[in-house]
């Protein structure tokens, strides 16, 4: 009698560790898109105090062309979009562990990412380019050959460093590289093109250089787990609304004018 009690709590226990790990299975809220993004990347993402959309403890909120693109698709599919705020260089990761539904976050869309996620179909198209000083004598990118070079970590300007074969240092931060800049500790910054411009123009003394002959264009795009099909036609149909409808045009003025 007392084996079959120990064999019955046993059994008793296995069920209850069973149905905790189903319930944790099954409370994702299906009506709630989690959106991971690097808020440090204006006016595509930043963190502010009044925000078009919040951290899923509403602890923070977040506001700029990718979370107001992010807020529509959910919305215009009766679901609430909540930001995931994390570092640049854990994004994928974070999708593919099922931390992230999505990731929004001025994120170029290169052979090596669509090896690891799909992507939707671009949405944004910009360039890199070089914030300097007034005054400074780099006018194309081979004139950065001797300087100290600042990028941010994982973004696509260090990419385009690396590829020129200059020595860098690289920032978590894009406001981290804009300071190095300001201080006299770097002599140029390469980074998106609408984030230079919201950078330049918060900064009194610092100008844009451009060099289409180094630099391509890149198309931004939305993230997705591979497989997640049902997500990614979503967001694929909402992405061409807003193209067709002059939304997104819409945002990126709004956006990039924003004193």
């Amino acid at each position: 009698m007392k084996k079959f009690t120990r064999v019955l709590a046993v059994v008793l226990a296995l069920c209850c560790v069973a149905c905790m790990f189903s319930a944790c299975g099954s409370s994702k809220d299906e009506n709630v898109i989690v959106f991971g993004t690097n808020a440090e990347f204006p006016p595509f993402e930043s963190v502010v105090a009044n925000g078009v959309v919040s951290s899923a403890d509403g602890t923070q909120q977040y506001d700029g062309i990718d979370m107001a693109i992010a807020v529509k698709i959910a919305e215009n599919n009766g679901k609430t979009a909540v930001i995931n705020n994390i570092e640049f260089d854990s994004l994928l990761v974070a999708l593919q562990n099922g931390q992230l539904d999505a990731c929004i976050a001025g994120m170029t869309i290169t052979e090596d990412r669509m090896k690891e996620v799909d992507f939707s179909i671009p949405y944004y198209t910009a360039t890199q380019v070089m914030i300097v000083k007034e005054g400074s004598d780099i006018k194309t990118a081979q004139d950065m050959a001797d300087k100290k070079i600042a990028v941010v970590q994982g973004y696509t300007g260090q990419t385009v460093v690396e590829g020129l074969g200059f020595e860098f240092t690289a920032f978590k931060k894009g406001t981290e590289c804009v300071l190095e800049l300001v201080n006299g500790k770097c002599d140029v910054v390469v980074i998106d093109s609408a984030t230079a411009q919201k950078y330049v123009a918060d900064n009194a003394g610092l100008v844009i250089v451009e060099d289409a002959t180094a630099f391509e264009a890149e198309e931004y795009g939305i993230a997705v787990k591979k497989g997640n099909t049902e997500l990614l036609d979503m967001i694929n149909k909402e992405i061409e609304a807003m193209l067709a409808d002059g939304t997104i045009s819409s945002l990126a003025v709004q956006y990039t004018e924003a004193e």
